[in-house]
């Protein structure tokens, strides 16, 4: 099994997670979740990591964290083996408790992807079918096909994310004392509204988009799982500095080496197009600049917000609305898809 790459960095911020095997229970009852909070408390005071969210689930956890001392495998390998070892011991079983080794994103201090992979994490307790959120509803959401949720409906998820015990968004929205071992300063000032606390901030902007949708935390959290880091093109520069590793065993360390400049897909699809990039950037119904976006999301590595930067100042959610155009109009237009196979034949091409 190929291992998953590491990149430990100093004062670095990632957000983990971990799943049982074969997806099974992690947590069974109180106590499980209440010694696990317990080794999280632990793990802050032996590794000295900052843990700024979290959120258990009942077969997998996430958390975002931050390491002053590039210390992150070393912190979660002690987490994971020790609550391992006493959920074994104490509901009789042997073999390993989670699938595999954790998952880590790093994310970029800087901005808002902290926050917002803050907010991604408190939301899944309401990312469920009961409450609407299934994964069908968020793929519809990210097509904007998904209609406004009742009032009913949305009183249901307020509800759910509000009281579900083991998470650290009741700390941070004001629900109940913020632990010793939880960092919150820092996203609640990142979070802070004019006129507001920095509480009721926080608050606000995990709870009101539950009353229209979660449209662009459903397109974050696909970027969640497909990314090998989130943030700037300054950071993922900076991050490849620190990546070390087999490209035999770590595939990701390929990835990290094939990622392109966006120069080059706009390069090659003025080329295609034989007329330059200013002429048909913001022409109503041209596929140039959608396709351009379609290809980097897949080779340059680079996040919505900084594809949108890339194409002149395009918002985030209106690249999301770009790519999604281009996948329904290349399944019906044949020589669209041709001309993408053709482009995206290059760029493999030129990245090996």
């Amino acid at each position: 099994m190929a291992r998953p790459l590491r990149i430990d960095v100093q004062d670095g911020w990632y957000h983990v997670m971990a799943r049982g095997t074969d997806r099974r229970d992690l947590y069974k009852d109180e106590r499980d979740h209440v010694h696990f909070l317990g080794l999280l408390e632990g793990m802050v005071a032996r590794y000295a990591v900052q843990l700024h969210a979290y959120v258990l689930m009942q077969n997998h956890y996430h958390l975002l964290l931050q390491t002053p001392h590039a210390n992150l495998s070393r912190a979660m390998q002690w987490l994971n083996v020790s609550y391992g070892v006493w959920f074994n011991r104490r509901h009789g079983r042997v073999g390993p408790l989670l699938q595999g080794r954790f998952k880590s994103v790093p994310i970029d201090g800087e901005g808002a992807w902290a926050l917002w992979a803050s907010l991604y994490l408190h939301l899944n307790p309401v990312r469920v079918q009961g409450l609407g959120l299934g994964k069908r509803a968020r793929k519809g959401e990210q097509r904007g096909v998904a209609p406004l949720p009742a009032p009913e409906l949305v009183q249901a998820r307020l509800e759910a994310l509000r009281s579900h015990r083991w998470s650290s968004y009741q700390a941070y929205a004001g629900y109940r004392v913020r632990p010793a071992w939880l960092t919150c300063q820092e996203l609640w000032r990142r979070a802070q509204r004019r006129g507001l606390s920095p509480v009721a901030s926080y608050r606000w902007q995990a709870e009101t988009p539950l009353k229209a949708g979660l449209a662009e935390f459903a397109t974050f959290g696909a970027q969640l799982k497909e990314a090998l880091a989130l943030g700037s093109a300054t950071y993922l520069d900076r991050l490849r500095s620190h990546i070390h590793g087999s490209r035999r065993e770590q595939p990701a360390v390929r990835a990290w080496q094939r990622l392109l400049p966006f120069a080059r897909v706009r390069e090659l699809v003025v080329e295609e197009k034989g007329e330059p990039w200013l002429q048909f950037l913001d022409r109503h119904g041209d596929w140039g600049r959608d396709a351009a976006l379609w290809l980097a999301r897949r080779h340059c590595g680079l996040t919505q917000a900084e594809l949108g930067a890339a194409v002149g100042g395009l918002a985030y959610p209106a690249v999301g609305h770009a790519i999604r155009r281009l996948e329904r109009r290349r399944a019906t237009d044949r020589q669209l898809e041709r001309v993408l196979l053709r482009l995206e034949r290059k760029l493999v091409q030129n990245a090996t």
